[in-house]
């Protein structure tokens, strides 16, 4: 009886959204530090761009701890990098392309920084101010939601 090999695929699909996200993200918070240093810019409504700085992750939750908030951080990347290059084709790669990617983008953004902060740029509301990376990684977690819900495979 011959033995089945473990599988593992390399997803090209999710290694290009993510390097996409995280070039794009690093390109916008090079801009957000430069363009809104001296003054915040009201786009309309209730949405500025607000330059802001966060030690913590999502919602400036553990800002006391940036050490541990970056290792914890990069932990789980490399969960998602793992898990996330075995995505399913279509809309499951997306998803994973999207979670890595935003997630990798502020783990750069932390690691690249002194002191070791995010940098936010769009403040919509009385929200807490956040950067594309946030959008990418919320985007990405209701896509690979919104699948499993659908009943379609995450993982090939």
């Amino acid at each position: 009886m011959p033995r089945k090999r473990l599988a593992f695929r390399l997803n090209y699909t999710v290694i290009a959204i993510a390097l996409a996200v995280t070039a794009i993200d690093a390109v916008t918070k090079a801009w957000a530090r430069h363009a809104l240093a001296n003054h915040a810019v009201h786009i309309g409504g209730a949405i500025w761009l607000r330059l802001t700085y966060n030690s913590g992750v999502s919602f400036s939750f553990n800002q006391s701890g940036p050490l541990v908030t970056s290792i914890v951080t990069v932990v789980i990347a490399v969960v998602v990098l793992v898990v996330g290059l075995n995505a399913h084709r279509g809309v499951p790669a997306v998803g994973f392309g999207l979670l890595l990617g935003g997630g990798v983008a502020n783990v750069v953004d932390r690691l690249s920084a002194h002191p070791r902060q995010v940098t936010d740029f769009i403040a919509v509301s009385s929200f807490p101010v956040f950067n594309l990376a946030d959008v990418s990684i919320t985007a990405g977690f209701i896509t690979l939601l919104v699948a499993a819900i659908q009943g379609e495979k995450l993982l090939a």
